[in-house]
C-alpha cells in the first residue's frame, strides 16, 4: 500500500465558454482524510474533481499531489482512480476481470494480479461473486465492484464522484458504512463529491461548501452546521431556520439581535466582530426550537401551530409568529400536546441561535 497523499490546490480556475465553472478555488486535504466536496448541481464540485483525475486541465492555478505540481501527469501516472456514479462496468467481464482490468493495462503478472484481486475482493465482501457477470448483481454490490477496481490499483488517492446517487435509501445508508470502513482499514486519501447533505456530516472529516464556482465554507461537519459562515452555507448543510434582525449590543461573548420576535441573545461564527447596527440572519436549527421550560427567558416566544407532520421518532412542527414561520423538530415525547391552531410558548437556547451577517 502506498502512503497516503496530501494534496493542495492554489487558485484553480476553469471556464467552459463564457461559463465559468470555477474561479481561483484554493484549499488543502491532509493526508489519510477523508474530505468532502459538497454543493448543489452545478457550483463547480464535479470539474473540481476531474481536474484532480487529470480528465480535465484547468485554466489557471496548480494542484500538488505531496508538494509536487501534477498537471503534466496523465491520469493514470497520478494514483488517484475516479469512481464514477454509473458505474461503468465492463458488461461483458466478470466481477473479477472487471477488478483485473487496470492490473492487466499496466501488464502486471497473472500471479500478482490473482493475489491482488482476491484480497480486494474479500475486502468489500465480494469473494464469492468473482465470477458473476454485472448484469446479475444488485447496485450495492456493483458499487462494491466498482470501489473494488480502484481499490486493487493501491492508489494514493481515491476520487469519488456521487458514489451512491444511484441507490436506493436504504442501500446508500448500508455503503456510507461500507465506504467509511474502507477508508479507516486503508488510510487512502478520499475526496468524496456529493450533493447530499446527509453523506457529507455523516462521513466527512472535513468538507469545502461550494457555490457558484467558489469556495462558500471549510472546516469539519461540526463546524459547518453549528457556527456556519454565511447565510448559504447555513441554508444549504441541514435544514434551517432563518430570522432577520439587528445588531443593538453585547452580553458577554454574546450579542444581542433585535428581531420579529423581540430581543434575543445570539452567538456568532465572526467572533467579536459584529458591528451594533449590522444586519444578521439568525439561524435556528428546527431541533434547537424546544417547548419545555428553559433555564432563563431568553429567547422566548408565542408562536401558533400551523401544521405538524409525524417523522417516526420525531414531529416536525411548523409554528408562525410575527408573519415569520419557522419549523420545529420534537422527540415525540415532547410533541404529545401539540395542537393545531394552539399557541404556546417556545424557546431558543441562545448558544443555538446564531448570528450571521449578510453579505
Amino acid at each position: 500500500m502506498r502512503t497516503p497523499s496530501s494534496i493542495e490546490l492554489q487558485d484553480v480556475s476553469k471556464k467552459f465558454g463564457r461559463i465559468t465553472a470555477l474561479e481561483k478555488v484554493s484549499f488543502s486535504v491532509k493526508p489519510g482524510e477523508l474530505f468532502f466536496i459538497l454543493g448543489p448541481s452545478g457550483c463547480g464540485k464535479t470539474t473540481l474533481l476531474r481536474i484532480l483525475a487529470g480528465l480535465e486541465t484547468p485554466d489557471s492555478g496548480a494542484i500538488l499531489f505531496n508538494g509536487k505540481d501534477i498537471a503534466s501527469l496523465p491520469p493514470y501516472q497520478r494514483g488517484a482512480p475516479m469512481v464514477f456514479q454509473n458505474y461503468a462496468l465492463w458488461p461483458h467481464l466478470s466481477v473479477f476481470d472487471n477488478i483485473a482490468f487496470g492490473l492487466v493495462e499496466r501488464k502486471i503478472t497473472r500471479a500478482e494480479i490473482k493475489s491482488r484481486v482476491d484480497e480486494t475482493l474479500h475486502r468489500v465482501g465480494m469473494k464469492e461473486l468473482a465470477a458473476r457477470m454485472p448484469g446479475q448483481l444488485s447496485g450495492g454490490q456493483q458499487q462494491r465492484v466498482v470501489l473494488a477496481r480502484a481499490l486493487v490499483l493501491n492508489p494514493d488517492i481515491m476520487l469519488l464522484d456521487e458514489p451512491l446517487s444511484n441507490l436506493d435509501a436504504k442501500l446508500r445508508v448500508e455503503m456510507r458504512e461500507e465506504i467509511e470502513k474502507l477508508h479507516k482499514e486503508t488510510g487512502i486519501t478520499f475526496i468524496y463529491v456529493t450533493h447530499d447533505q446527509t453523506e457529507a456530516l455523516s462521513l466527512a472529516d472535513r468538507l469545502v461548501v461550494m457555490h457558484n464556482g467558489k469556495i462558500s465554507a471549510l472546516g469539519t461537519p461540526f463546524e459547518l452546521y453549528h457556527r456556519p459562515p454565511n447565510v448559504f452555507c447555513a441554508d444549504f448543510l441541514g435544514e434551517a431556520n432563518l430570522v432577520p434582525g439587528r445588531i443593538s449590543g453585547r452580553n458577554g461573548d454574546l450579542y444581542l439581535v433585535e428581531t420579529a420576535f423581540g430581543l434575543w441573545t445570539a452567538a456568532s461564527s465572526a467572533g467579536n466582530k459584529i458591528e451594533n447596527g449590522t444586519a444578521v440572519e439568525c439561524l435556528i436549527r428546527p431541533e434547537n426550537i424546544r417547548t419545555e421550560k428553559p433555564d432563563s427567558d431568553s429567547n422566548r416566544f408565542e408562536a401558533e401551530v400551523k401544521s405538524i407532520r409525524l417523522n417516526g421518532p420525531t414531529v416536525t412542527a411548523v409554528i408562525q409568529a410575527g408573519g415569520i414561520s419557522l419549523c420545529a423538530t420534537l422527540l415525540n415525547e415532547y410533541a404529545v400536546n401539540l395542537r393545531i391552531g394552539a399557541t404556546i410558548t417556545w424557546h431558543i437556547s441562545p448558544v443555538n441561535t446564531v448570528a450571521i451577517v449578510e453579505t
